[in-house]
């Protein structure tokens, strides 16, 4: 299993920008597709966005799609989500997490919990005035 741990956590007004980082740790980055998720009090964690490996695709839920976007460094063993627009049904823990398969693409499934068996310890993002 890989180690990932998250930062850049924040309170942001609504309509502001918000920057993620998830460190990976414990193997080769590129190995792994990567996905952001995030829980909302009294919430299911849901699927934010997904990066595949190597190839950049990546995908998104439609609430953030347009919003926000998802990259890797994979020489610095990191994956962002940069954040714009915030709206305040965007609070929540965000967690990154690593799909075990290692052919590095999001599954067809990737926004279920069940595809990832590492995860970070999250980082708490509140949007409001």
């Amino acid at each position: 299993q890989v180690q990932l741990v998250e930062s850049g956590g924040n309170l942001v007004q609504p309509g502001g920008s918000l920057g993620l980082s998830c460190a990976v740790s414990g193997s080769t980055l590129s190995y792994y597709a990567i996905a952001w998720f995030r829980q909302a009090p009294g919430k299911d964690r849901e699927g934010v966005s997904c990066s595949d490996g190597s190839d950049g695709n990546s995908f998104y839920a439609d609430s953030v799609k347009g919003r926000f976007t998802i990259s890797r460094d994979n020489a610095k063993n990191t994956v962002y989500l940069l954040m714009n627009s915030l709206k305040p049904e965007d609070t929540g823990v965000y967690y990154c997490a690593a799909d075990p398969l290692l052919v590095g693409l999001c599954r067809s499934g990737w926004h279920r919990q069940d595809a990832y068996d590492s995860w970070g310890q999250g980082t708490q993002v509140t949007v409001s005035l």
